[in-house]
């Protein structure tokens, strides 16, 4: 019986962190012939997930140049990738999300008339700057694909407002969850693991994480630079000079428009410590340790629930309405008196806390990919 070609495409590290267990299941497959092809958007934090998770591309475009726009991204991925994909005549082509990668990947394969499934298919905010450019990335491929894999059933009701035919949605689960409980249970089963990850980052941070309390924070997205960004990190000094017997780890984007600011404003102070972006598996070991997590990054309002960890999002808007909905996650905006009521309220009442960490997490078993992969050989075949 002939193989199912897929043709697997990523190149940021939060793509790579989701469709490593699917790359994992499709390898795996008797069923599947795939290709495992890298744009590598971003270079050095792609490359760390792709070791972890021991995924070797065949193909890497390599298109990071410095100071690259959206403009160089999405031209050098699309000639690229007509090369790539003409030579290979994939039957499907797998994108993952809202990356620039996802969305130019979509349509070189639209312009060669190869079908497109969608993972992480049918979130929105629908607001096309909020986030940018990513809400209009993944309403682009919406229009494109063929199958649509989406995480819950409020994405396939978004679909399905868009007149997506209803055959071609599938719930299956957010496959970052298969990503934790991979890395989770070989922290946990290996002690020799946890020790050395816990001895590097007590290093690193200079203070014994399991015996602290800190905050975890990310933040780099585009629609906070400027004023946002500004409140973001005078709310975090302010928390940091209200709470001493706390630490405030904040691994910093590579980015210089965040990168300067935070440096700048956030550098001097004793209890904040900022750091390099960080290895999937000790940032995992952080969010296992940590009390709360302050963000306005998208994935970590997947995983951080799965772990028990309360979720304060820097955005005025989310694609992830399931997670406000179970209580996992709070929406606290850029705003200063925002940001830093709502963190006192988790420190300050303990009920509240408990109600965030206790809720549950909607966003699957753990077992996305094997569906995804299923639902391929099932449809394609």
């Amino acid at each position: 019986m002939k193989k199912i070609k897929i043709f697997i495409v990523f190149g940021t590290r939060p793509e790579a962190i989701k469709m490593a267990p699917i790359c994992i299941e499709a390898k795996n497959s008797n069923r599947i012939s795939s290709i495992v092809c890298v744009t590598a958007q971003h270079r050095e934090m792609l490359d760390q997930v792709m070791e972890l998770f021991d995924i070797k591309p065949d193909i890497d475009l390599n298109i990071m140049n410095p100071d690259q726009d959206l403009f160089d991204i999405s031209s050098n991925i699309l000639l690229n990738l007509r090369k790539e994909l003409i030579k290979h005549q994939p039957d499907l082509v797998l994108v993952h999300g809202d990356t620039t990668t996802s969305m130019i990947a979509s349509m070189a394969s639209f312009y060669l008339g190869i079908k497109v499934g969608h993972v992480e298919a049918g979130l929105r905010t629908y607001n096309i700057k909020a986030p940018f450019p990513e809400e209009f990335n993944r309403r682009a491929v919406s229009m494109i694909a063929e199958y649509h894999f989406a995480p819950t059933k409020i994405s396939k009701n978004n679909l399905l407002s868009e007149k997506v035919d209803n055959n071609k949605i599938f719930v299956t689960g957010n496959s970052v969850i298969d990503a934790l409980f991979i890395i989770s249970e070989k922290i946990k089963n290996n002690d020799l693991l946890s020790n050395k990850l816990n001895k590097k980052l007590c290093k690193i941070l200079d203070f014994d994480i399991k015996s602290n309390n800190y905050i975890l924070i990310t933040g780099h997205r585009r629609e906070s630079f400027g004023t946002g960004f500004l409140n973001i990190c005078k709310a975090i000094k302010k928390l940091s000079e209200k709470y001493q017997n706390f630490y405030f780890i904040y691994p910093v984007h590579l980015n210089p428009n965040v990168r300067d600011i935070v440096h700048e404003m956030l550098g001097k102070e004793k209890n904040i410590i900022l750091t390099d972006p960080l290895k999937y598996e000790p940032f995992i070991f952080l969010i296992q340790h940590c009390y709360l997590i302050l963000t306005d990054s998208g994935g970590i309002q997947e995983e951080a629930p799965s772990i028990g960890k309360p979720v304060l999002v820097m955005r005025n808007e989310t694609e992830r309405p399931e997670a406000i909905q179970a209580g996992t996650v709070k929406l606290v905006g850029s705003k200063y008196n925002s940001i830093v009521k709502n963190v006192s309220l988790l420190i300050d009442d303990k009920k509240s806390y408990k109600a965030m960490a206790n809720s549950k997490n909607p966003y699957g078993d753990g077992k996305t990919s094997s569906k995804i992969i299923d639902i391929v050989i099932s449809e394609m075949s």
